[in-house]
């Protein structure tokens, strides 16, 4: 992984074999980012996505390997007990067009992944719903 930061804005070339959530949590802890958007593209070849199930409080997670591009990665880098938070979303496609995504567990970089991380000034902290089991923003 390599990065430049511009003022409120990194601009982040992951590279084949890395792992994207791992090396955004380095990233983050390193800038000492607490609050951002996230937006990236790029290609992976194996990937763990999933939905959440509100009734049954958990996530149903999905593995994905072979061929994809990254369609859409999006998210927010935040906190919860004042420690890194991260909650990303993914979409990726494969070789026809096919596209599958959800909440991203995990994704290995077959190619490259280009990411901009957004610099929001501020803190946004989150607590544990009980109704719904999701760690919720809290302002």
């Amino acid at each position: 992984m390599e990065y430049k930061r511009f003022d409120k804005v990194i601009v982040v070339r992951m590279d084949r074999g890395e792992e994207i959530v791992e090396k955004l949590k380095e990233l983050a802890l390193k800038e000492n980012v607490r609050l951002a958007n996230i937006n990236a593209l790029g290609a992976v070849d194996d990937f763990t996505v999933g939905a959440y199930d509100v009734k049954e409080q958990k996530y149903n997670s999905n593995r994905f390997q072979g061929v994809y591009e990254i369609v859409s990665l999006t998210g927010s880098i935040n906190t919860m007990n004042d420690e890194y938070y991260s909650h990303l979303h993914m979409s990726a496609a494969d070789e026809t067009g096919k596209t599958v995504g959800g909440h991203l567990n995990e994704a290995h970089i077959s190619a490259t992944c280009e990411m901009f991380v957004w610099l929001i000034d501020g803190e946004v902290d989150r607590y544990k719903d009980e109704e719904t089991g999701l760690n919720l923003f809290r302002f």
